[in-house]
């Protein structure tokens, strides 16, 4: 028994420092971006459907993974408000995995995870799946021309 706690220990630290060896370090400009993302994550777990929205750019077009086909900026917009109106989130956490960036345009692979609570049942939901977001930088502030992803896992 104290041989396979001290195994376990062993393995437990070997995870760690590797997960520190590999960790990504990103460029300014690749944070930049990021720090871009997570505005309007924070956003969107605040409820704000106006706020949310300004970060789309007109030319958007996105496709979820809910969706037979890309959405415009406007039809996008629907379905935003709805879900808003209808849940909460309770928390959100994202993780970049790529960040790619040239000039005034970018992309971003990561993953999700968030718990929503639904605001007439209060019936809570946990969900995860992984985004890639194509992003323009506009009068200095990123925003969203095209994005596709959306749940993989979940209640």
């Amino acid at each position: 028994m104290k041989n396979l706690f001290s195994f376990i220990t062993i393995l437990f630290v070997v995870m760690i420092l590797s997960g520190n060896i590999f960790a990504q370090q990103w460029s300014v400009k690749q944070q930049d971006v990021w720090a871009g993302v997570q505005k309007y994550w924070d956003v969107s777990a605040k409820g704000d459907v106006q706020g949310f929205l300004s970060y789309f750019d007109d030319s958007y077009m996105g496709w979820s993974n809910q969706s037979r086909v890309p959405q415009s900026k406007s039809n996008s917009s629907k379905w935003i408000e709805n879900d808003m109106n209808s849940n909460l989130t309770v928390v959100s956490t994202i993780t970049p995995l790529t960040i790619w960036v040239k000039g005034d345009f970018a992309y971003v692979h990561y993953t999700y995870a968030d718990i929503t609570q639904d605001k007439k049942t209060g019936e809570k939901k946990t969900t995860s799946g992984t985004w890639t977001d194509i992003l323009m930088k506009k009068s200095g502030k990123w925003v969203m021309i095209g994005d596709h992803g959306g749940q993989t896992s979940g209640n």
